[in-house]
């Protein structure tokens, strides 16, 4: 084998013209040069756009990222032109035709991975898969001018079975791996450029826009599926078969799953649940963080994010704090003496509720006597705030200070609980008077 390449490799070049390698070279200095000025431009533009970007430098990330490309795709269209007007001349271009998969390569390597790390999470695994790719495209590149791809395809073809009218071979595994990996990353990529138009956009509701993200997203997540069986040449009509299947599975060992799939568009699209909103759910009691395919996620005042499942809101009662108005009532109860004026304490009452900037004025407070019990009289204080977003319970401590202390200047007493004790007989037998 050494020998053959040796030899393809003498026979090329002998087969080179020096006359016309001149030629080459001169569309490849061309295409250098071309490729630094575009480079250059692009930087500058880059340095005049830094200014206004946010602190995470999104933009100028995005910026470098599309300058590492625009290089080599400039210097392969400079240098595609130049071959195609060398061949025109009827030039030798041997030298063109080994470069330009190098620079096709490089560009497709600079392209994957900008698609890639836009489409993933940064992280080692994203740069586990840079390096995967960059040495399988590398790999294939260097098999394609060797002239051994045709070979080694034909060898992991020949390991394979056919089903019906079907054939799966080692050559159709690697070739559907290869479609599904590219197919996925290019929708995740795609449905979150999708997800970051719609959250600028002011004209349309948060629920909305959580429901098309999810729409547009599992429509891509289907598509690039689909595609990935056509490219090695699977007919999709054999899906009839594995689509019951499926159905099957999903009606004995998925139906949780399709269950809380199901659930998070019900509840996109019947906007009870929006991303902002305050809810209380199980004792659980926070903001809502995200609504995903999934669960939702719900994030209370301690900063812990608590996953609920989506079929949890649709079957379990949910308390929205927020759902069509925001303006809460909250209710503190509060007990005083019988030797005391139950007028003057709901004065004090009301002035309490005057101590916190969160209370509203309009709807007013008001202080109400509920009943008499069996220590003290009860009353209770009734405000209205707009932000529960804020928290109810820090509302509810700052008027209790204040009511306390009103109390306290006021000379007003909160009871102690009382009981009557009645003892039947005294220990050594006699009976009590």
């Amino acid at each position: 084998m050494f020998e053959d390449y040796l030899s393809k490799v003498i026979d090329w070049f002998s087969q080179l013209d020096y006359g016309h390698l001149a030629g080459e070279l001169v569309v490849l200095v061309l295409a250098a040069a071309v490729a630094m000025v575009i480079h250059r431009k692009l930087g500058q533009f880059l340095l005049e756009s830094t200014s206004g970007i946010d602190s995470r430098g999104f933009r100028h990330l995005t910026l470098r990222s599309l300058q590492r490309i625009v290089f080599p795709l400039s210097m392969l269209l400079v240098a595609l032109v130049g071959k195609g007007v060398l061949q025109h001349l009827q030039m030798n271009v041997l030298l063109l035709e080994l470069v330009v998969p190098l620079m096709l390569s490089l560009a497709g390597i600079r392209l994957a991975v900008y698609v890639l790390r836009k489409g993933l999470k940064p992280g080692p695994a994203v740069k586990a898969w840079e390096t995967l790719i960059s040495t399988s495209i590398w790999l294939l590149v260097a098999l394609h001018l060797l002239g051994w791809l045709p070979d080694i395809a034909r060898v992991l073809d020949a390991f394979g079975y056919t089903f019906g009218a079907v054939r799966i071979s080692l050559f159709t595994v690697l070739q559907f791996a290869v479609a599904v990996g590219a197919l996925m990353v290019l929708a995740t990529w795609l449905s979150k450029a999708v997800e970051q138009g719609l959250s600028r956009s002011s004209h349309i509701s948060a629920g909305i826009k959580v429901g098309l993200s999810k729409t547009i997203k599992f429509g891509l997540y289907t598509l690039a599926g689909l595609l990935s069986l056509n490219a090695v040449g699977i007919d999709l009509s054999a899906l009839t078969v594995f689509g019951g299947a499926l159905g099957v599975g999903i009606g004995f060992g998925l139906q949780r799953i399709a269950s809380n799939f199901i659930s998070g568009f019900i509840l996109v699209f019947d906007g009870s649940i929006r991303p902002g909103d305050v809810i209380s759910i199980n004792q659980k009691f926070g903001w809502v963080q995200e609504l995903r395919a999934r669960y939702i996620v719900v994030r209370d005042r301690d900063g812990v994010e608590t996953l609920i499942p989506n079929e949890n809101l649709i079957t379990t009662e949910v308390i929205n704090w927020s759902y069509s108005d925001k303006q809460v009532r909250l209710k503190l109860p509060v007990q005083i003496s019988y030797d005391d004026d139950p007028e003057e304490a709901m004065d004090i009452l009301l002035k309490a509720s005057e101590s916190c900037d969160r209370v509203l004025k309009d709807p007013p407070a008001a202080a109400r006597l509920m009943g008499f019990g069996d220590n003290g009289i009860d009353l209770e204080l009734r405000v209205w705030i707009y932000d529960p977003e804020g928290g109810v319970g820090n509302v509810r401590s700052d008027l209790n200070v204040a009511i306390w202390k009103g109390f306290k200047e006021a000379g007003i007493t909160i009871p102690y609980p009382q009981r009557d004790l009645h003892v039947k007989a005294i220990p050594d037998g006699t009976v009590a008077p």
